[in-house]
């Protein structure tokens, strides 16, 4: 089964975002801030990273930039 990461900070677009790809047969695993979402794609293999860009502490751009070294 496909595994995305969903990093979103308002709770009603992360739930809905996590309810639809599950539905659609993803495993999903969520994440609420940029530091938290970093964590989660440095330590456990995923597919896709669905990731907002405004994010508290540590912005999208720069979860992707740190990120990216990973993938």
């Amino acid at each position: 089964m496909p595994r995305v990461l969903v990093v979103e900070d308002e709770p009603r677009v992360r739930r809905s975002l996590q309810e639809g790809l599950r539905a659609a047969g993803f495993e999903v695993e969520v994440a609420a801030s940029g530091e938290e979402g970093g964590r989660l794609a440095a330590t456990r293999p995923f597919d896709c990273v669905v990731l907002d860009w405004m994010l508290p502490g540590r912005d999208g751009l720069q979860v992707l930039s740190r990120s990216a070294k990973l993938f």
